[in-house]
């Protein structure tokens, strides 16, 4: 892989994290076209590394926030009372939500991983039309302060409907949370809060695992250190543009999103570009002049 596509699937994977639309679905056809397949160890290890750039992007804008909150918690731990402030009980209720995606991740990872790309396509369109739905008939009044219990547990659920492939974590969240009455900046923040811990345990407990794959592909050095740079530098920025957006604006323009690249997916699949199967399955492809 070159540097140059190196650094254009880090700014894929950095507009596409934090954007309701699926990063997974995004990095799948951009590799795709630039000549990579995830049949490739080195590129299914750097399509995992990289992600880590926008798991350090989502702690850093939130820093203070999560300080904040990570300080009331351990101290609701000593006084026994875990909802005795407004930041204890939010940091309370996050870990509460990350238990669903966290449970049913573990027990169903084998299953996810061999879904298939016909399975993204699906997610994407079908989960799309979901995020119609809750731009059209939620309520768009609740503030992350009326997170209750139910809505931590609920939102949390959406968070693991996002193991499925194409299904965006962000995108099944923030929807669940506007489903629930939620302001869609509010429904974003509490999103992005709430995807911190599952990120960075999902995240350190794949890098475990694709770091020895790189060790013995180490080709993929500097693309993989460019691309996780990049994502980190741009995922930060995307977050401050998302919240601002949704400040005023609707969903519409990722619903029509999620709905166009589902479809570009499937007719992929069906030109026979993309397999519809694992693609994990399906022996690397030689590498070209163009994508050395």
């Amino acid at each position: 892989m070159s540097l140059l596509i190196a650094a254009v699937l880090g700014l894929v994977q950095a507009a596409t994290e934090f954007l309701p639309v699926s990063s997974t679905a995004h990095l799948l056809v951009f590799g795709e076209l630039f000549g990579q397949s995830l049949g490739d160890p080195g590129f299914r290890a750097f399509t995992t590394i990289i992600q880590m750039g926008t798991t350090v992007a989502v702690i850093a804008y939130f820093r203070e926030e999560l300080y904040v909150l990570a300080a009331a918690g351990l101290r609701s731990i000593q006084h026994g009372a875990p909802f005795e402030s407004a930041e204890s009980r939010l940091a309370w209720l996050i870990v509460l939500g990350t238990v669903p995606a966290a449970v049913l991740g573990k027990l169903f990872e084998r299953r996810i991983e061999a879904l298939g790309n016909g399975v993204i396509a699906g997610s994407l369109v079908v989960l799309g039309l979901v995020l119609l739905v809750a731009e059209l008939k939620a309520r768009h009044v609740r503030t992350v302060s009326d997170v209750g219990v139910l809505d931590a547990v609920l939102i949390g659920f959406g968070q693991a409907l996002a193991l499925v492939p194409g299904s965006s974590r962000s995108g099944c969240t923030i929807t669940t949370g506007m489903l629930l009455g939620l302001k869609r900046e509010d429904a974003a923040r509490f999103s992005f809060l709430l995807s911190v811990p599952i990120i960075l345990g999902a995240g350190l407990y794949k890098l475990k695992k694709e770091l020895p794959v790189l060790s013995a592909h180490p080709e993929w050095r500097s693309a993989t250190m460019l691309g996780t740079v990049i994502s980190g530098v741009f995922g930060y920025l995307v977050i401050g543009w998302l919240l601002r957006y949704l400040r005023t604006r609707s969903t519409f323009l990722f619903v029509g999103w999620r709905v166009a690249a589902g479809l570009l997916i499937a007719l992929l699949i069906w030109k026979g570009v993309l397999p519809s199967g694992d693609a994990e399955e399906r022996p690397p492809r030689p590498a070209s002049s163009a994508t050395r």
